[in-house]
Parts: C-alpha cells; sequence; structure tokens
C-alpha cells in the first residue's frame, strides 16, 4: 500500500466544507487504488489569525514543506478587511506562495459537454474548449519593490528577472508537448520593459521545444480573444497579474466558477486549490458547488503524487455526475436531474469514482 502525507488548509468561508468533499472523494478511490492518505489539517487565513494572531502561522509552513502535496480550501471574508494589510488573510496567502517556492499556477479551464449550456456564450463557442493557464505566481506587480502609498499617491513595482522568466516558460512548454503543442505567451510588450523581457526570454527557451508552436499575444488582445473564440488557445503563459485576470475569465467558459481547479507548484511542494474565493455569503448554507476543489484534488494525485488512475477516476466521477444530471445550487439550472447539497455532490462522486472501470 503506498502512503502519502498530506497537509489540509481548509481555511475560512466555504473552505471547510469543500475540503472535506474532496477528502472523502479521495478516500474513495483510494480505496480502490490500493492508496492510503494521512491528512494533517493546518491553519491559514482569517481563522489563522483569530487563534494565533497571524494569517500564517510558521507550523503551517512546516507541515507543508514535509508533506506530499497540500489540499488547500480558500480564505478570507469582510470579518477581517479591516485588519492591517499584513494580518489580512490575502497576505498570510502570499506569503505562503513565496515560502513554499509554488513559483507556477496552473489552472485549466475545460467547459464539460452536460453544461454547454451554462456559459453565458454560445455553445458553438465554448463547446470543446480545453486550455490551460499557466501563470507566474510568486514574482510580477505583486512581490515587487519598491512599492508603497502616502495621502495622495499609491504605487507599485513590476519586475521579473530572467531567471524567473525562464523557469516558468520551462513549465508551459513541457505541458504543451503533453497537450497540443501550442503556447500562446501573453504580455504587453508594446508598453512595458518588463513584458519586453519576458518576451525575449520566453522566445529563447522555445527554441528547447521545436516542436511547440509559439505565438504571442497582448493582454488586452487576449481578453477579448478568451470571448471571441476560446478554442484557438492550448497552454496561455503570462505572468502573474495578467494571469490572475485571464484565469477567472477562462473560468467563465465554463459557466460557474465552482467548477474549475488549480495547482500551484515548485520545486518542492505543489498547492492544489479550487480557482474560487471562500464565498462567506453562503457558508454553512450547504450549497456551495465541491466540484472545483473535487477537481483539484485530481490534479494533486495526477501532478504531485503520480497516481494517473485514481485521477481517472475521479475525472470520470465528476462527469458521470453531470452526465446524470446530478447539480448543485450554481448550476441547477442546466439540464437538472436532482439539485444537490455540497455534501450530496461529495457523495455521488465518491461513489461514481469508486465504480469506474479502468
Amino acid at each position: 500500500m503506498k502512503k502519502y502525507n498530506i497537509a489540509l488548509i481548509k481555511g475560512d468561508g466555504i473552505g471547510p466544507e469543500i475540503i472535506d468533499e474532496a477528502t472523502k472523494v479521495l478516500d474513495a478511490v483510494a480505496a480502490c487504488e490500493n492508496i492510503e492518505f494521512n491528512y494533517q489539517e493546518v491553519l491559514m487565513g482569517g481563522c489563522a489569525y483569530d487563534v494565533t494572531g497571524d494569517p500564517l502561522p510558521q507550523e503551517t509552513i512546516d507541515v507543508s514543506l514535509a508533506s506530499d502535496a497540500v489540499l488547500f480550501g480558500a480564505i478570507g471574508g469582510e470579518k477581517w478587511d479591516t485588519l492591517p494589510r499584513e494580518k489580512r488573510p490575502e497576505s498570510g496567502l502570499l506569503r505562503f506562495r513565496k515560502e513554499l517556492g509554488v513559483f507556477a499556477n496552473l489552472r485549466p479551464a475545460n467547459v464539460y459537454d452536460e453544461l454547454v449550456n451554462a456559459s453565458s456564450l454560445k455553445p458553438e463557442i465554448v463547446k470543446g474548449v480545453d486550455l490551460m493557464v499557466v501563470r507566474e505566481l510568486i514574482g510580477g506587480i505583486y512581490f515587487g519593490e519598491p512599492k508603497g502609498r502616502d495621502e495622495n499617491k499609491g504605487w507599485n513595482t513590476m519586475v521579473y528577472t530572467r531567471d524567473e522568466v525562464i523557469r516558468i516558460a520551462h513549465v508551459a512548454f513541457k505541458i504543451a508537448m503533453e497537450r497540443s503543442k501550442k503556447v500562446c505567451s501573453v504580455d504587453k510588450a508594446n508598453v512595458l520593459d518588463v513584458s519586453q523581457l519576458w518576451r525575449e526570454v520566453v522566445i529563447e527557451v522555445s527554441k528547447e521545444y521545436p516542436e511547440v508552436a509559439l505565438s504571442h499575444m497582448y493582454v488586452d488582445n487576449a481578453a477579448m480573444q478568451l470571448i471571441r473564440d476560446p478554442k484557438q488557445f492550448d497552454v496561455i503563459l503570462t505572468g502573474n497579474i495578467f494571469g490572475d485576470i485571464l484565469s477567472d475569465e477562462a473560468s467563465m467558459l465554463s459557466g460557474s466558477i465552482g467548477l474549475l481547479p488549480s495547482a500551484s507548484v515548485g520545486a518542492a511542494i505543489g498547492v492544489y486549490e479550487p480557482i474560487h474565493g471562500s464565498a462567506p455569503d453562503i457558508a454553512g448554507q450547504g450549497i456551495a458547488n465541491p466540484i472545483a476543489t473535487i477537481a483539484s484534488a485530481a490534479m494533486m494525485l495526477r501532478y504531485a503524487l503520480g497516481e494517473n488512475a485514481a485521477a481517472d477516476r475521479i475525472d470520470y466521477g465528476i462527469k458521470q455526475a453531470l452526465a446524470q444530471g446530478y447539480r448543485t445550487k450554481d448550476i441547477a439550472a442546466f439540464d437538472a436531474k436532482e439539485i444537490c447539497s455540497t455534501s450530496e455532490m461529495g457523495s455521488i462522486i465518491a461513489n461514481l469514482a469508486a465504480k469506474c472501470k479502468r
């Protein structure tokens, strides 16, 4: 039996609910694949501040780095919005990513056939969309120095080094080699010096991957093209702030932000989480969609642990649940056979994943 240590960070809002469903599904596929998961729960976010006075306790960093992977829910909420910036949940998350060195954020955007009508775009535009946004996660304007503000002015600095661009570019090209062998690098090289460096370095790295077709697009055009013709994209490579915006835009091609997972990976560890936030307005009501978190667990199995068979089971379970008409409230209007609670959806996917005939 293969055993893995998984750090669990449930976080705030709906975080605990969706993580509970992801572990339910993980345990179901583990029983089928001769795997055992040892979970250790640690704190981050507003809940961590309430207990320790720090949104990112050192124990969370230590446990995460000692684990095989991290499964993370969501953090934040209005309760903590008035805290000093360094004490807010979001500051803890940025510090967490930096401490773990997870420099590459992988955000797939897939449109399930069963939910093609859930998108605000025409079915012929979104049917078959399958793209991956590769976002640099621990550089750029969110981390650049100097930064600050006074009464009349605020300032931030967008910085990328050659080495930072090289390592994220390699991630994108390697992923493209396993997909349709196309990379679109998104920047603002017509205006920003930092984007000119980005483009030059990406071109240099591309020479190591002659089978991959490289194109370039300015970020404003990319935002338009994602709506006009999303199927033109395979792998989108971009920096931190552009990737933050474009990946959220791409998520809505599917019709709900509650459907899409993400992975944040580095040399030592990976963090797997839904792309959505903590949604404190619906916390505790049992209506949150757990699919994005469950799909993040599948990414964890595939990318961190190499357990592709178990990951395939989860992907099958999600697709079968949707094909059979099970829906949470956010996607209830689209060919629903039964409206499910958060827990019910998790149980349905777990049961279907366990029955998968590979």
